[in-house]
């Protein structure tokens, strides 16, 4: 595999040099800036990214505010105890997307919010869980969290600030091209080569997940 200097160069030799590379790397917030967002906020994005999936995401995007009055501003707690009136009402709602199977992950992820809270809520363990074992998040969401395996949780952590990677047909284009997988990384043993990979291109630029990742998209 390359360093990471070479698919630097190779992106910005796409996008008209190394100075408008930079310009589209905006930094991921800090570890304290993402423990110190409220768990509503989390819930909200993890909601919108798995209505996305599948979706068109400006529709989702025009019903938003929709969204937010039906779940009541996503109280974590208001809709870990979703009863079935309100539920019902919900699949009847025009303002949202009606969809019941994922109206219920709204119940079941705040519920599994509400069990983050025994250790430090959830903007403690998503933004303060270490970059180098990314995977391990996306492990846990996906056994913890309703519909958050694949590119959910990943859209979601990289849309509310945390510092990620997201396995793009792009992203895994280049880890492909530098022979780290030989396709899209699923699998425990793909996911741990595709985080080594990323974990050493760290060391060498001193960059984090989500700065790397876009750099990896732009190379291709």
């Amino acid at each position: 595999m390359r360093h990471f200097d070479e698919i630097f160069d190779i992106a910005a030799s796409r996008k008209g040099g190394s100075e408008a590379l930079e310009a589209v790397l905006p930094p991921p917030l800090s570890v304290e800036a993402c423990k110190a967002i409220p768990e509503d906020r989390w819930l909200s994005q993890i909601t919108k990214s798995i209505f996305q999936a599948g979706f068109n995401w400006k529709v989702i995007d025009a019903k938003w505010d929709g969204f937010e009055a039906a779940f009541k501003g996503f109280d974590v707690g208001a809709c870990a105890f979703m009863d079935d009136e309100w539920f019902d009402s919900l699949l009847t709602n025009t303002d949202i997307v009606r969809n019941g199977t994922k109206i219920a992950t709204v119940r079941d992820n705040a519920a599994f919010l509400m069990d983050l809270r025994t250790d430090g809520g959830a903007g403690e363990v998503f933004g303060g869980w270490p970059s180098d074992d990314y995977i391990g998040l996306l492990d846990m969401l996906k056994k913890r969290g309703s519909r958050l395996g694949g590119n959910s949780a990943m859209y979601a952590m990289r849309f509310m600030g945390r510092d990620s990677f997201i396995l793009s047909q792009d992203v895994c284009a280049r880890l492909i091209a530098e022979g780290i997988v030989d396709k899209p990384p699923t699998g425990k043993g793909a996911l741990r080569k595709t985080q080594d990979a990323f974990n050493k291109w760290m060391d060498q630029s001193g960059r984090g997940l989500t700065q790397i990742s876009r750099v990896l998209a732009m190379s291709v």
